[in-house]
């Protein structure tokens, strides 16, 4: 994996690590990268990986040191600290760098509003599924970002996951609904198959072992199939069996896509709520 130059990550936490784990897994050069990450424990770890890692900005070469303009500016920090960490970064909008952040909720006009209309930014929505390697990430740029630098923020976040981009940032929204809030969907179904089972007569371990295993194994097999899952899920039913009489209930009017469709509504509202 090719940066062009040094990557500044400010924040290492769950979804921080996951990145730096993949970048270095690509191949980046641990020397390249630098890592500012409050938690002084945390940063040791990074520095044994051969990785530059201090606790604070006021650690990072002065301004006017050659090696003070990184290629990439990773914003990894939660959103209700951005407004607190952001003005210690603001000297590195400079031509030749690309801010990239996963903060949900901060859109690019606020990345402009503190670093400048003339700073290059990509936002991006990121999930949990990173951590592992399956992580699904959408980016958005600004005008100012330029080909190179889209291509090395797509390939930052495909180190985790698969990636895609959208020209409107409005869709990160929904996109923030779907992808991003989806794996508390899919464990909250875990959560609810396990509870029917119960329900039915199993034992309570054995019920969630059966749901966790299941959903596991119907994810990783939608991950390997070319076919739709509207044909794996038909593959599953039989004629007049068990699952089409389940089916019926989740597939009435007023079953599951009638409350995922709500759902992801309520989400996506929040979202914009949060952003503007």
């Amino acid at each position: 994996m090719e940066i062009g130059g040094s990557l500044l990550l400010v924040g290492c936490g769950k979804m921080g690590g996951a990145l730096l784990g993949g970048w270095l897994e690509r191949g980046v050069a641990p020397g390249s990268v630098t890592v500012v990450e409050p938690q002084a424990d945390l940063a040791a770890g990074f520095a044994e990986r051969g990785v530059n890692a201090v606790t604070g900005p006021g650690a990072l070469p002065p301004e006017a040191a050659p090696e003070a303009a990184p290629a990439v500016v990773v914003l990894a920090v939660k959103p209700q600290q951005m407004d607190a960490v952001l003005p210690d970064y603001a000297r590195f909008a400079r031509p030749g760098t690309v801010f990239l952040s996963i903060a949900a909720g901060k859109n690019i006009g606020y990345f402009e509003g503190h670093l400048g209309t003339g700073a290059a930014i990509v936002r991006a929505m990121p999930n949990t599924p990173a951590a592992v390697g399956r992580g699904m990430s959408v980016l958005c740029a600004n005008a100012r970002v330029s080909a190179a630098q889209r291509h090395t923020c797509g390939d930052l976040l495909a180190a985790v996951g698969e990636t895609a981009w959208v020209d409107d940032e409005a869709l990160l929204d929904p996109v923030t609904a779907v992808s991003g809030g989806g794996p508390a969907y899919v464990f909250l179904l875990i959560e609810c198959l396990a509870e029917a089972g119960a329900a039915a007569g199993l034992p309570a371990d054995l019920a969630m072992r059966l749901a966790r295993v299941t959903v596991a194994g119907a994810g990783e097999l939608v991950h390997r199939a070319e076919e739709p899952a509207g044909t794996l899920r038909e593959n599953v039913t039989s004629p007049g069996g068990t699952t089409l009489e389940a089916l019926k209930v989740l597939m009435a009017p007023d079953g599951l896509q009638a409350l995922m469709t709500r759902a992801i509504a309520e989400a996506t509202r929040r979202s914009r709520e949060l952003a503007s």
